[in-house]
Order: C-alpha cells, then sequence, then structure tokens
C-alpha cells in the first residue's frame, strides 16, 4: 500500500478507534453512569456536530492543511487527555477531541480523490481507506481492555500519539489542493451545536426543562437549512438519514450498556471484555467489501433491510438468551456491516453529483447523531429498568428501521 494512502487510512483508523476505545475502559474512567455517558458522548458529539461543516473547510483552506492540522491537534489534544487530573477535564477534552477527528474525515476524502483521478484506482484507494478504519473498529474495545487492565486508563489515550505522527510523516507529501471559496453556514454550525448538546444533557442529567432550548435551536437550524448555502441542503433530507441514525443508535447504545453488564453483572475484567466484542466487531472489518459487490448486484434495498433485521435478531437473542452471546454479537455485527455500506450507497447514489460529498457527510453526521442519543437513551434507561428490557426496546426499533427502509425504493 503507497505511503500517502497508508497515511491517509491511519488519519481515518484513528477516528473510528476513539469512537470505541474508551468503551470497556468506562468503569475505570468515571464512576457514575453520568460521567461514563459524557466521556462516551462528548467526543461523538462534537464529531457529528461539526463533520458537514468540515467539510467545507477542508474545500476553502485545502484538504492538505486541514488533514495535518486534524492530526497534530488530535495528537496533542490525545496527550492532553490522558494527563487529565479530573472527569469534567476529561470530558471537556474528548469534546474538543471530536472536532480533530471531524477535520480527519472529509479531508483525507477530498485527499484521496486528488491522489486518484482515475475512478477505478480510487475506488480500490476507498476500499483500503474503509478497511483500515474497520479495523480501528475492531482493535478498539480489545486495545482499550489490553492498555487499561496492563497500563492503566490513560494508556487508551497516550497510543493516539505515536499512530498520529506515523500518519503525519506518511503522508507529508500529500498533493495540495486549490482552496475553493466555500460559505461557512455559521447559523446552521452553532444551532446543530447547541441543539444535540442540550438534547443529550436533557436526556443524560434528566433536565426536562433544557429540551426546550434545545427544540429551538434544532427549528433555527431547519429554517437555516432553506437557504441555498446551507450546510445541509434541505433535498438531501431523506429517510434514509434517519435509517443510518438507527444503526448507530443501536450499535453504541448496544456497545455502551454491554461494556457495563459484561464488567459489573458477570465480573468481567476490561481485557475480557474486549476480547467478548469480538464477534461484533470482527464482521465490521471485511464484511463491507461482500457488501460492496452484493450492492453492485441487486442494488442497497435489500442489503440495508436485512443488515437492520439481523441486528434486530442478535440484539434481541442478546436479551433472551444471554448464554447465546456469541451468536447474538455475530448477528448484530454481520447486520451493521450491511446496513451502513447500502445506506451509504441509496444516500449517495440518489444525490445529484455535485452534492455526492456532501450527502456521504450528511450520513456520517446522521450516524454519529445517533451514536450519541444511543447512548444518552440507553445509558439512561439502565438507571429505571434492566438490560434485557432496555435490548428489546432496540430490537423493536431496528424492526421500524427495517420498515422505513423497506418502505421505498432505494
Amino acid at each position: 500500500m503507497p505511503r500517502l494512502l497508508t497515511g491517509l487510512s491511519l488519519g481515518y483508523f484513528l477516528v473510528m478507534l476513539d469512537t470505541t476505545i474508551v468503551t470497556v475502559a468506562l468503569p475505570a474512567l468515571a464512576p457514575s453512569l453520568s460521567g461514563q455517558q459524557w466521556i462516551s458522548n462528548g467526543y461523538t458529539l462534537t464529531f457529528a456536530a461539526f463533520l458537514l461543516t468540515a467539510g467545507a473547510w477542508s474545500d476553502r483552506y485545502g484538504a492538505r492543511r486541514i488533514f495535518f492540522l486534524g492530526l497534530l491537534s488530535f495528537a496533542l489534544l490525545s496527550l492532553l487527555s490522558a494527563l487529565s487530573v479530573s472527569v469534567p477535564m476529561l470530558i471537556a477534552l474528548r469534546a474538543v477531541l471530536g472536532i480533530a477527528g471531524a477535520l480527519l474525515v472529509p479531508s483525507s476524502l477530498s485527499l484521496i480523490a486528488v491522489a486518484y483521478p482515475e475512478p477505478a484506482s480510487r475506488a480500490k484507494a476507498m476500499g483500503v481507506w474503509a478497511a483500515v478504519s474497520g479495523t480501528g473498529l475492531v482493535a478498539g474495545p480489545l486495545l482499550g481492555g489490553l492498555l487499561t487492565e496492563t497500563f492503566g486508563w490513560r494508556a487508551i489515550f497516550v497510543v493516539n500519539v505515536p499512530v498520529a505522527l506515523i500518519a503525519l510523516a506518511l503522508s507529508r507529501k500529500a498533493p495540495a489542493t486549490p482552496p475553493k471559496p466555500r460559505h461557512t453556514d455559521l447559523t446552521g454550525q452553532v444551532s446543530a451545536v447547541i441543539a444535540l448538546s442540550t438534547l443529550t444533557y436533557a436526556l443524560v442529567e434528566r433536565n426536562w426543562w433544557v429540551l426546550l432550548p434545545s427544540a429551538s435551536a434544532a427549528a433555527v437550524f431547519v429554517i437555516s437549512q432553506r437557504r441555498p448555502d446551507a450546510m445541509l441542503p434541505s433535498r438531501l433530507i431523506s429517510r434514509n438519514l434517519l435509517a443510518g441514525a438507527m444503526v448507530n443508535f443501536a450499535l453504541s447504545g448496544v456497545l455502551f450498556v454491554l461494556s457495563l453488564y459484561f464488567q459489573k453483572t458477570r465480573g468481567y475484567s476490561p481485557s475480557s471484555t474486549g476480547l467478548a466484542f469480538l464477534p461484533l466487531t470482527i464482521p465490521t472489518a471485511f464484511n463491507p467489501i461482500f457488501t460492496g459487490r452484493l450492492v453492485a448486484r441487486i442494488g442497497p434495498r435489500i442489503p440495508a433491510v436485512s443488515g437492520f433485521l439481523l441486528m434486530s435478531a442478535g440484539t434481541l437473542l442478546q436479551a433472551l438468551a444471554p448464554a447465546l452471546s456469541v451468536v447474538a454479537l455475530v448477528l448484530l455485527g454481520f447486520g451493521v456491516s450491511l446496513a451502513i455500506p447500502s445506506l451509504l450507497t441509496a444516500v449517495v447514489g440518489s444525490a445529484p453529483r455535485e452534492l455526492a460529498g456532501i450527502a456521504g457527510g450528511a450520513l456520517n453526521a446522521a450516524r454519529q447523531t445517533g451514536a450519541v442519543l444511543g447512548v444518552a437513551i440507553l445509558g439512561s434507561l439502565l438507571n429505571v429498568t434492566t438490560t434485557a428490557v432496555v435490548l428489546v426496546a432496540v430490537s423493536v426499533l431496528l424492526v421500524t428501521g427495517a420498515s422505513i427502509v423497506a418502505g421505498r425504493r432505494a
């Protein structure tokens, strides 16, 4: 694999690694459930909220510059996170780290497009980029558990620093991309951050009065997106975006709930918890390649519906028959790796050619928003009900997702 592609792929690897590496370390990071939710969500929330704006910045200031800024910021913020002396400090640093992660995704995609101008070579490069990111998802729980148990929780942040520096060294000869005039939708960006953060606060802290400013900010965001130069053009909003949010709602929420269940109820160590998640995470590293070929042959609709149904079956099996946890997690992993590539194809394929990049960013933003809400809502339900009931509720939600995708032609 060429040096440049390796460096760009490692950038996305870092982004995906940090979405899951803290999962199994949460009991060691914070004693309270709300603290654990905020540590997990602090990163994902800002990552979701800034993805579309990061794409605009990549065009406006040049993808190479934004990618390097993202890598250096990621390394520095990871080091500062390892030196945190309090839970609030760690939450704040994780939030800023999410912005650095958002910078890496659209800029690396832009650089791949420039470095591989021919469609065939670009498709292969994108496949490598996606496969490397999939290994980040796989490595997260396992690496997080091993590092936490062996060296303590600070090691899960220190490990980012050498990876970021290696990525920087490998991609230092990335082609310069000329800056393009691009409007920054400040109103849309600010209202999106306020709406998502206040909604998360209301759910985690159960402060329902905060729903009022959340709803107000959401209304401002929707109205602001009617402008021609909006961050998220209204013609890109579809039920497939909602379906994408539901996939990550289930995935991140179930990872959060099961991590606490495995460690607090079953008495697993952090490393054992990481190993327990392998049946879920391994399929996400290789199955997207099969899914891409399947979608190319029969279209995205059937694979997407099948993915939702497999996720629902796996979650329901985990709730009703915990002894079959391995089988349940395998079903969930294959479901995720069927649904996400299919939805990406559907969203990008239905968008105008000039908006294809924004459409892909919109789906990623929707997915990460779903991840934030999954941890917030399902984590809060653990205070009042059992793990099994929570997982049954998720399976019902996933069946609903399948009906949404099946109800329209993708």
